[in-house]
């Protein structure tokens, strides 16, 4: 397959994604976990054959919560895509521009540039007070290759099903501890990205992800089963180009972001 087919396949697998979201979230029913937190999620979902958990289960064992730390400046070789002024680096977008502030409004913010294997650092934060209903607060995400998400959201004051979490590969794998700051504050996010390889239009090596919420190691060197997504079996059914555009997803809520930047590997 050829770089315009494999990036159109992929372009096509994430609007299913959107439209089976839109589609289930409204019919599907909604449990809570056995243990009595309130923590919302689905048991009618499939099994997750490597952990024996529901995609969403909420009785998967919820990540304990640690104290973050501070954050770190760019280097000099990364390519800068919102340095609080210029969003020179992405697509069009509608996106705003507040007092050296990025807030999200509608659609994705897509670099121009395409990205691989890389190094991402990039700086959020969740609405104070919170916004939006329980699935909205503080949502959107880290969308590597505009397929593989790390999940923004406030869960410092919202419960949601763990893989759903922040710093959560979405759908798929659970942070080892929650990180997040209370919404107000400006939280973190490190990702070390490898792609998945693809030989002969067969799937060689699944993409990894290492992940630092806050200067606290969430994932390491965690496998991606397949693009991410709600309510789905995550598997690599069509070859993926070896590099597409970093995204982030606006999800109904107004997050903001600075000093984001990457560096390809």
């Amino acid at each position: 397959m050829n770089r315009p087919a494999a990036i159109a396949a992929s372009i096509v697998l994430v609007l299913s994604a959107v439209l089976i979201c839109a589609v289930t979230i409204a019919t599907a029913e909604v449990v809570k976990a056995k243990d009595g937190s309130g923590i919302p999620g689905y048991k009618d979902t499939p099994i997750l054959p490597w952990c024996g958990y529901h995609v969403h289960d909420p009785d998967r064992p919820a990540p304990p919560k640690v104290t973050p730390g501070r954050r770190r400046a760019a280097p000099s070789d990364a390519t800068v895509l919102f340095d609080g002024e210029s969003l020179s680096q992405c697509q069009d977008s509608d996106w705003k521009i507040e007092d050296g502030e990025l807030i999200a409004v509608s659609g994705a913010l897509t670099s121009k540039e395409a990205f691989g294997d890389c190094q991402l650092h990039l700086e959020w934060q969740a609405p104070n007070p919170p916004v939006g209903g329980q699935w909205d607060r503080g949502n959107n995400g880290v969308m590597l290759m505009g397929l593989f998400e790390i999940q923004i959201f406030d869960t410092y004051t919202t419960p949601l099903y763990p893989d759903g979490q922040a710093a959560s590969v979405y759908g798929q794998t659970p942070p080892l501890v929650n990180a997040c700051r209370e919404p107000g504050r400006w939280q973190t996010y490190d990702i070390i990205f490898f792609a998945p390889v693809f030989e002969n239009y067969k799937l060689v090596k699944s993409a990894y992800v290492t992940v630092l919420h806050n200067g606290v190691l969430v994932h390491h060197n965690q496998e991606i089963h397949g693009p991410t997504g709600h309510r789905i079996l995550p598997k690599y059914d069509k070859p993926i180009a070896p590099k597409l555009p970093l995204s982030l997803s606006a999800h109904n809520n107004p997050v903001r972001f600075r000093n984001i930047w990457i560096r390809p590997l």
